[in-house]
């Protein structure tokens, strides 16, 4: 069988993206195969006795490096979880934590289940055995492992496990921080739940800020006058083109969801659509609108910026020829193949890597967690101490001018920032930053070519854990 028709397999994917970023290190024999290897995978498979039968169910845990503790990423519930989705997953993890400067190692897990075939009761029981059996094995707590929600898990599922870590050690004061991604009335963060379609149009925003980058790409003017595609329009998708819609004013000219997908060359009322999406459960007669029933066929429609938000393998070797956005940003994990990867290249395509893109779940999960173990929200010692100077500041400038600073204003500076602007604050620089290293490296690393993003991201977060490593050294 030829290279070719090999499958891309999501694991082979993200394996084949780290070599290519690590021939621009010089690295000790078999450090290459240290940095890609799983640290430790479990595989836990247990019974749940239901009124009228028996069903066993099968979860995985997958730790791909512990340089930074706790480990930390997503639980999956999905029919198609396996443990290479575990591992492949946790690797993206370990490298996304490193690119943005959040100091966890990375690790992943799931059970195989369609949610969708079990009701609330049914799925507390079987959330709570899962997280009971990974406890017993030390990969759940607030020190070692932690957990978010992932794709088929919700906030409900980060509160089972959490209540359920706390019943099995009482002693733990900061069992708060077993689980990220809970309800904000069980220590959850506000601004988690909209966190990564969040960080998908900061990473946007900082793009189009350097002008560079965007004529690299061959885009025209700023973030808001491009025709934008949204795969997937689930908590991130969804979230994303409403940030993108409202605040940029950019046109979402397409829209795909599990049951088809709908396209305007018009642009696309974010809200109306979401509201119609609640009320019928489908795309499917949306007035107006083209809609395709094979909603992915739309991945191939004219556009200026594409955004995955679904799941791994949406652009593979077959479709990427046809591809024509000018540029791909990953929002869901893995959305492009190793394989796509090289060909959208090839075609001039710009593509900014899930691993940046896709890191603003983890950022602020990180911003609970630290909140957890401080036991104390952001904002609450100095909040009315900023508001009082901001006073000072406005009774000042109306002294010395003899005016009244009009209303707009006066809030402006009396304000003082409440939790959630401190996230969303934290969540921009962290994106800022993290394009910005990325782009100096491109430019640095290039030798007379210009190195892709994906390479960049992962150069930076290689480098970052050699030297976070004892036994990994440069040379």
């Amino acid at each position: 069988m030829s290279e070719e028709a090999l499958p891309e397999t999501f694991l082979s994917s993200v394996s084949h993206m780290v070599d290519r970023a690590m021939r621009y290190l010089e690295l000790p024999d078999g450090a290459r195969h240290a940095l890609k290897a799983c640290d430790s995978v479990i595989q836990v498979s247990f019974p749940i006795s239901f009124r009228d039968r028996v069903e066993v169910f099968t979860g995985w845990r997958a730790v791909h490096s512990a340089h930074r503790l706790p480990v930390k990423g997503g639980l999956r519930y999905a029919p198609t979880m396996d443990q290479e989705h575990a591992e492949a997953l946790a690797a993206l993890m370990t490298f996304k934590c490193a690119l943005v400067d959040i100091p966890f190692g990375g690790s992943k897990g799931g059970l195989r289940i369609d949610p969708r075939q079990y009701n609330p009761w049914e799925m507390e029981r079987i959330t709570r055995r899962f997280a009971r059996e990974l406890i017993q094995r030390g990969y759940i707590s607030p020190a070692q492992n932690v957990p978010a929600p992932d794709v088929g898990t919700s906030q409900r599922e980060m509160a089972w496990i959490m209540e359920t870590y706390r019943d099995h050690h009482p002693e733990d004061v900061n069992h708060i921080a077993a689980t990220t991604g809970k309800p904000v009335e069980m220590g959850g963060m506000r601004g988690r739940l909209e966190a990564t379609g969040r960080g998908v149009q900061y990473a946007l925003q900082a793009f189009f800020r350097e002008t560079q980058a965007a004529r690299e790409a061959g885009l025209q003017g700023n973030l808001g006058d491009q025709r934008i595609i949204i795969q997937g329009f689930g908590n991130v998708g969804s979230h994303a083109a409403r940030f993108l819609h409202e605040d940029d004013h950019a046109k979402i000219v397409g829209i795909i969801n599990v049951d088809g997908g709908i396209y305007d060359p018009n642009g696309l009322d974010v809200h109306a659509v979401e509201e119609y999406l609640r009320r019928s459960g489908s795309l499917e007669g949306y007035p107006g609108v083209r809609f395709e029933r094979h909603g992915n066929v739309l991945l191939e429609e004219e556009c200026d910026i594409l955004i995955p938000a679904a799941l791994e393998g949406a652009i593979h070797r077959e479709n990427a020829p046809n591809i024509q956005a000018r540029l791909v940003v990953e929002a869901a994990n893995g959305p492009c193949t190793f394989e796509a990867d090289r060909i959208l290249q090839d075609r001039g395509i710009t593509i900014l890597p899930d691993v940046y893109v896709n890191a603003g779940g983890v950022v602020v999960s990180y911003f609970e967690w630290v909140r957890n173990l401080s036991h104390m929200r952001f904002g609450r010692m100095e909040r009315r101490y900023d508001q009082s100077q901001g006073q000072h500041i406005v009774t000042a400038i109306e002294m010395m001018t003899n005016q009244s600073a009009p209303e707009w204003l006066r809030e402006s500076i009396v304000r003082g920032a409440e939790e959630i602007d401190l996230v969303r604050s934290g969540l921009d620089d962290t994106m800022r930053e993290a394009f910005r290293e990325m782009h100096e490296v491109r430019e640095v690393e290039s030798n007379g070519h210009v190195l892709d993003y994906r390479t960049a991201a992962y150069l930076i977060a290689l480098r970052k854990i050699v030297r976070a490593r004892s036994d990994l050294k440069l040379i």
